[in-house]
């Protein structure tokens, strides 16, 4: 084939209707040039940083949008913009997987030339560990402190499957989804360099580790176990083993 015929094509002209509105030019010329590669790899690895970049943008506009819509009390608008959160994070994690093609010694290279960077300076991904904290303070003055109950109500002895549920689950959701996506991340850390390894920044293992055990909202997650703990204490830490033989 003729590599730089092709390679001219994929530039574009920047002068189509559709280059123009998306700015074909500017976003094409985001990457390195082919001959400045240290490796066919680097392009794989910065496009699929690039696109998460522009997901974790995407998210983070979508969550100033739910805080807007919750305090408004809009919860079917807030769940539809939760939605696309949470496909946005699906996709952030399942395109993870093509980094898993680079060998180690590929990435060695590229990683040579990313100087002091990490994913920990990412802007995307520092603005969404930010945001949670806001979304819980909507979501009490007005699913909670708004509505005179708790979430021990909202989840079991006034549950009704309400608004107030749909929208603690849609939180609950956006915080396990970040976990799959740092979960996910942490294997392609096993692949690429090891997480024995040192780094600028400490070594990975406990970084992300560290990440792992964060949970945006922990009420949440806690009001499930107070309520394992709740409904267990009616038959005690001991059960009595179902008979076989009993009639329904």
């Amino acid at each position: 084939m003729d590599r730089q015929k092709y390679q001219k094509m994929m530039r574009g002209a920047g002068q189509l209707d559709y280059e123009i509105y998306l700015n074909t030019e500017s976003l094409l010329s985001c990457q390195k040039e082919p001959e400045e590669l240290c490796n066919p790899d680097e392009l794989q690895f910065m496009i699929v940083h690039q696109v998460e970049e522009l997901w974790m943008k995407l998210m983070a506009t979508t969550l100033l949008d739910i805080d807007d819509e919750m305090q408004a009390r809009n919860s079917f608008k807030a769940l539809t913009l939760f939605r696309r959160v949470q496909l946005c994070q699906e996709m952030m994690t399942q395109q993870l997987v093509l980094l898993e093609t680079m060998s180690p010694k590929d990435y060695q290279e590229i990683r040579l030339l990313l100087g002091n960077g990490s994913g920990q300076e990412s802007p995307g991904f520092r603005v969404l560990l930010d945001m949670p904290t806001d979304l819980w303070q909507t979501f009490k003055a007005i699913y909670l402190e708004g509505g005179q109950r708790t979430l021990e109500q909202i989840y079991d002895s006034e549950y009704s499957h309400d608004d107030a549920y749909m929208i603690a689950e849609a939180l609950a959701e956006f915080d396990e989804q970040f976990q799959k996506f740092r979960h996910s991340h942490m294997q392609l850390i096993y692949r690429s360099i090891g997480v024995a390894a040192n780094s600028l920044k400490g070594r990975p293992v406990e970084i992300l580790n560290t990440g792992l055990r964060q949970k945006f909202f922990p009420e949440l997650w806690q009001v499930r176990a107070d309520m394992t703990d709740r409904w267990g204490g009616t038959y005690g830490k001991v059960r009595t083993k179902l008979d076989p033989k009993a009639k329904p």
